[in-house]
């Protein structure tokens, strides 16, 4: 990404896409029952307030009646079906992992099975985006949790502990290429996860080969453990790599949320927040999804930002945009034209 001189003057920036993750799979209702729905309406009603206060995509997950991460995707069309009347201009983003939530005492936690995840391509109504993750790898969600992040909470039971420390994400290129057809033959935008610049790498190699022809909304992912950790250099490290054309979210665990966001408003990227990012608003006292989305308007508003309306969102992702080529793709993100035939030397943007 390249940035002018006046590059942090809000009115230079693009209005801030506030993302909402307030499902919190990996949490027991019990660990914050102020905030954690359970039942279909509450799912709905959690997203309806966060909208009113600010944020434009909802990364959803959904709970069964009896508290756990749901792995039914009829329960996703229930939620899906709501969601659309509740809030309409919403873009819907469903997490690819389904839920990795483990299903029983000492059960893994774990992503669902390639298959099971690429029926996330069937879902009806369909989300306007599906998470996807690049390049398999651990995903250790506990390695930068304190003691004080746990305290109190379900985690801090060794058998839960444990399955969170030894998760992985399975997303190897066969099953990567085969989503990616999936979902933008059924008109939803993939929306990339990714914890590092190797994984970026990849992309932009799906990309030049024609595996993805569209816009490219990427979050970086630092909550360590397997991915990159919430350091400043990392963060403007892969910033460096992302292309002019691509829009960022930045995303982090626990109590660097806060302080990573500032970051991405200032800077004129997006940001996430939500209680499957963190619970704490400072040590040892709790924070709610709508109570962070607050927040991040307020720090916006502060520093002259606007903050995107759902409609403008659809606009600054792009919802519902494909290209018809890779030299299309290549110009629209901003990426260097491949290199033809007998060419020397280093490509030159469009």
């Amino acid at each position: 990404m390249y940035f002018h001189d006046d590059s942090f003057f809000p009115e230079t920036q693009e209005k801030q896409v506030i993302t909402v993750a307030p499902y919190g799979p990996e949490w027991e209702v019990d660990d914050f029952p102020e905030d954690l729905p359970l039942s279909i309406d509450q799912h709905v009603q959690q997203a309806v307030n966060c909208y009113e206060a600010g944020a434009t995509v909802l990364h959803i997950h959904v709970r069964e009646l009896d508290g756990k991460g749901s792995k039914r995707l009829s329960k996703f069309n229930e939620l899906l079906a709501g969601l659309r009347e509740a809030v309409p201009d919403m873009i819907l983003q469903v997490g690819g992992s389904i839920s990795f939530a483990p299903e029983g005492e000492g059960a893994d936690a774990k992503w669902l099975s390639d298959d099971t995840r690429h029926m996330l391509a069937e879902l009806d109504p369909k989300p306007d985006q599906v998470t996807i993750a690049i390049n398999t790898s651990q995903m250790n969600i506990m390695e930068l949790m304190t003691e004080d992040d746990i305290a109190g909470t379900s985690m801090q039971r060794p058998e839960l502990y444990d399955t969170y420390r030894e998760m992985t994400v399975p997303a190897g290129p066969a099953w990567v290429e085969e989503h990616l057809r999936r979902l933008t033959a059924n008109g939803i935008q993939p929306h990339f996860q990714l914890s590092s610049i190797p994984q970026l790498e990849t992309v932009e190699r799906l990309i030049r080969r024609g595996k993805y022809m569209g816009p490219l909304n990427l979050t970086w992912v630092g909550i360590g453990g397997g991915f990159d950790g919430p350091n400043p250099y990392n963060i403007t490290n892969f910033m460096q790599r992302v292309p002019d054309g691509a829009m960022l979210t930045l995303e982090t665990l626990m109590r660097s949320v806060l302080p990573v966001n500032t970051l991405a408003i200032a800077m004129g990227l997006h940001t996430r927040c939500g209680n499957e990012d963190t619970i704490w608003r400072h040590k040892g006292e709790k924070i709610t999804s709508v109570e962070q989305v607050r927040q991040l308007v307020r720090i916006s508003n502060e520093l002259g930002r606007e903050v995107a309306t759902g409609k403008e969102a659809r606009d600054i992702y792009r919802i519902g945009e494909q290209y018809d080529s890779v030299d299309e793709t290549l110009a629209k993100l901003g990426y260097a034209p491949n290199r033809q035939p007998g060419q020397l030397g280093f490509t030159q943007h469009a």
